[in-house]
């Protein structure tokens, strides 16, 4: 045998042997969430309320914006009560089918009717060149539990895939799912059913805090990873404790890292822990987190709650935003410089010019999707007192390019002059700085002056 096949590499028998045919290795699947995620979700300014109409008109805007990055468009809590305005999960009507997997209201989404669920919504959205999200709260409903219903796919029913003991203590809809094979099998067909309909993202909630729930999370991943679909998983709500940072990376692509985040620079006197977040805070919170931010693993400081937050916001009263115009540069900077994920929670057929303005800076928004580096800076100067300085380069032909963004938190003006080797050891020497607000160039000069009004930000290109 040995014989025959060195004959086979002679020349003179060379074409008398079988050709073995050698595929083309296949090119790996791009990474899910390469960049930091950016999108649209309905909680800011309709919490529980969003309808297909709605939605869909929101999702036209975000397509006329889809060249500066923006991709996701999610709707989040609520879709499957028929009654979002009531005050329990009983009166709201949760609406599942005969497996206990929860389903569209067809009054407030027609084109689920007929058992499509999401899938002609999703085909549209992606139609625009656009991906699709939904928001859960992980468990099983109780209503499903009480009719032990079957889970499709398997021999189990909801009581074997319940964990009655981990339920969500913000809210009485579900309860666990348990750590066993039954649980697994209630997720992988819930997440099979989400695939199907062409699920691009899913925000899980009540798992990364108040409880950790390791277990669903990892349940949750293992599901999508069943699927075969890139499907990307967001963790909700915060703040994940730091120490599970490496865990959540591991399963994740975001999760959050505050509790919920709402328009205001600090408030005082909290209502429970630290919620409602403030801008404020924001500082501290991302900074902690920045050496965790890394392709495909992206720590979340939650949605921006600009512009517009109305009809039905998820919190207060329907209004417009009540960041300053200063506030609001300040956040969307802040998210931008640090690669943050950018989930505007605005009302977008309601979208203000400063609004507009911010989600179309390409050089910023680029910022955030393609800088090399990113970090917040220590500065060497006792001048800068408060004010927060943060760096990032990104890189275009092997040719780096150089942003500071400097921020004010304090209640009044703070003004500036600094050398920039005050701020990196490697900037000495003549510099020009460009203003990407306004376009208006500083230098070439050793030294800058800067004046930043409270709460205010600068952001500049440095050559």
């Amino acid at each position: 045998m040995l014989r025959a096949r060195l004959l086979c590499l002679l020349p003179t028998v060379l074409l008398a042997c079988p050709l073995i045919a050698i595929e083309p290795a296949k090119p790996a699947p791009p990474q899910l969430a390469a960049a930091p995620p950016m999108g649209w979700n309905s909680w800011d300014a309709y919490g529980l309320t969003v309808d297909e109409a709605q939605y869909r008109a929101n999702v036209q805007v975000l397509a006329s914006m889809k060249e500066y990055g923006w991709q996701y468009a999610v709707i989040d809590e609520g879709w499957y009560m028929q009654d979002p305005f009531a005050e329990n999960s009983v009166a709201q009507k949760l609406l599942y089918d005969g497996n206990g997997l929860l389903v569209p209201v067809v009054s407030r989404f027609p084109s689920s009717a007929n058992n499509a669920g999401f899938k002609p919504l999703a085909d549209w959205v992606h139609s625009l060149g656009l991906k699709f999200g939904i928001h859960i709260l992980r468990g099983i409903p109780k209503q499903v539990v009480d009719e032990n219903l079957p889970v499709a796919g398997s021999s189990f029913r909801a009581a074997d895939a319940v964990d009655k003991s981990a339920t969500c203590p913000w809210s009485d809809v579900n309860y666990g799912v348990a750590d066993n094979p039954a649980g697994q099998a209630y997720y992988d067909s819930m997440l099979k059913r989400y695939a199907d309909w062409g699920l691009d993202f899913i925000k899980v909630d009540c798992i990364s805090d108040r409880p950790y729930r390791i277990s669903e999370i990892r349940q949750v991943a293992e599901a999508i990873r069943k699927t075969g679909r890139p499907i990307l998983l967001s963790l909700s709500p915060g703040p994940t404790g730091i120490d599970h940072a490496e865990e959540v990376a591991r399963y994740s692509q975001m999760w959050r890292i505050a509790d919920d985040h709402w328009d205001l620079w600090l408030d005082k006197n909290k209502h429970n822990g630290e919620f409602p977040f403030g801008l404020a805070e924001e500082f501290d919170r991302i900074a902690l987190w920045n050496k965790y931010s890394r392709p495909g693993s992206w720590p979340d400081p939650d949605m921006l709650p600009e512009g517009s937050l109305r009809p039905h916001p998820g919190l207060g009263e329907p209004r417009h935003s009540r960041y300053t115009p200063d506030e609001q540069r300040t956040e969307f900077t802040l998210f931008c410089i640090s690669r943050s994920p950018l989930i505007f929670g605005g009302n977008l057929t309601e979208l203000d010019d400063l609004s507009r303005r911010l989600m179309t800076s390409r050089e910023l928004t680029g910022i955030d999707q393609t800088a090399t580096e990113a970090r917040p800076v220590t500065t060497r100067s006792p001048e800068f007192g408060h004010t927060r300085v943060w760096f990032a380069s990104t890189t275009t032909a092997g040719k780096p390019t150089y942003y500071f963004a400097f921020f004010n938190p304090d209640e009044g003006e703070v003004k500036l002059h600094f050398k920039w080797n005050d701020i990196w050891l490697r900037f000495g020497g003549k510099h020009t700085a460009t203003n990407l607000w306004d376009g208006v160039k500083a230098g070439p000069a050793e030294d800058m002056d800067l004046s930043l009004p409270a709460h205010g930000s600068a952001v500049f290109r440095v050559e």
